[in-house]
């Protein structure tokens, strides 16, 4: 039964909204046109994008969780500031959006806890969540859960239980579960399940591509079918149709980072008042309880290889 209140009728589902803190020359699909050496030297809008951003969660009064990379933070620590004095939630995206997938179990540890300590510094409060680059965790990777707990985070943000040629466990279960013996829970990605298949419903790319109706309608079955909060994510440069653009870059990918960008902000606003929102940690809030990590049985994944 869905629950009520006596004046307002049905209580909204409410759901996680993301923000991937990174800046426009950082994302995985401009890995080979733009290297690493050469970051310092692009032009940064992420802070000003971020800012945008901020005031757009304040015009609508939610709250959000942060999750940005330490190299951002390093160089923007007053945004930083700004995040956390909004009452937002400041969570990891590791430091220079580096594969999980592509590092060792020694070089991921350092990554996160580096992150880790950094936000934690400059923001004064505690970092429990954490997203890999790419939604990068899964079969080839599991130790990255344990180690994630060691290193003192609550949740992972990581998997997205879609089939696509970058990232996706199509198999891994849709909602929140344990993917090991530890307390550490992974909250996948949102997606709905038609025809034998999960659907992307988590906003990116697709939130971009697709009318916003299909995704509007797609939100509101898990909410109102399955009764189930989803998890929303963007980043920065999708609200910044001025970016530079990167000619190097294959043209698939600059497709999918360049598609429709000037709709970006009006479909958020939109989205922004069609659904109830607030930040990951209060939004599972009821799992993250000691008491509940204690008593809460491990989930497990259809696909063999990452049971």
């Amino acid at each position: 039964m869905i629950p009520s209140h006596p004046r307002t009728g049905p209580v909204p589902v409410i759901n996680a909204m993301t923000i991937d803190v990174e800046d426009w020359f950082q994302v995985y699909a401009f890995t080979g046109a733009v290297p690493r050496q050469a970051w310092d030297g692009m032009m940064r809008r992420v802070e000003a994008n971020t800012d945008l951003i901020l005031h757009q969660l304040a015009d609508h009064k939610i709250h959000a969780t942060f999750f940005t990379l330490g190299w951002i933070a390093e160089r923007h620590p007053a945004l930083i500031r700004r995040i956390v004095a909004s009452g937002h939630e400041l969570a990891s995206h590791g430091w220079d959006h580096t594969r999980a997938d592509h590092q060792s179990p020694e070089a991921f540890r350092a990554d996160v806890r580096r992150t880790r300590r950094v936000l934690e510094d400059l923001g004064g409060v505690p970092v429990i969540g954490y997203r890999a680059a790419t939604f990068s965790l899964g079969p080839q990777n599991l130790w990255a859960f344990s180690i994630l707990e060691s290193e003192g985070y609550q949740y992972s943000s990581s998997i997205y239980p879609v089939r696509h040629d970058n990232y996706g466990v199509p198999d891994a279960p849709r909602w929140p579960f344990k993917p090991g013996p530890g307390s550490l829970w992974e909250l996948p990605m949102t997606t709905i399940r038609l025809a034998g298949r999960n659907l992307p419903c988590s906003g990116g790319g697709y939130f971009r591509l697709l009318p916003y109706r299909a995704f509007r309608f797609g939100l509101a079955h898990v909410n109102r079918t399955e009764r189930q909060p989803g998890i929303f994510y963007f980043h920065p440069w999708e609200i910044d149709p001025g970016q530079p653009r990167i000619r190097a870059a294959s043209r698939l990918s600059r497709f999918r980072h360049y598609v429709n960008l000037s709709r970006t902000e009006p479909r958020l606003r939109r989205l922004m008042r069609d659904f109830a929102w607030d930040r990951m940690d209060r939004v599972f809030g009821h799992l993250l309880k000691p008491e509940s990590r204690e008593g809460a049985a491990p989930g497990q994944f259809s696909n063999p290889a990452m049971a």
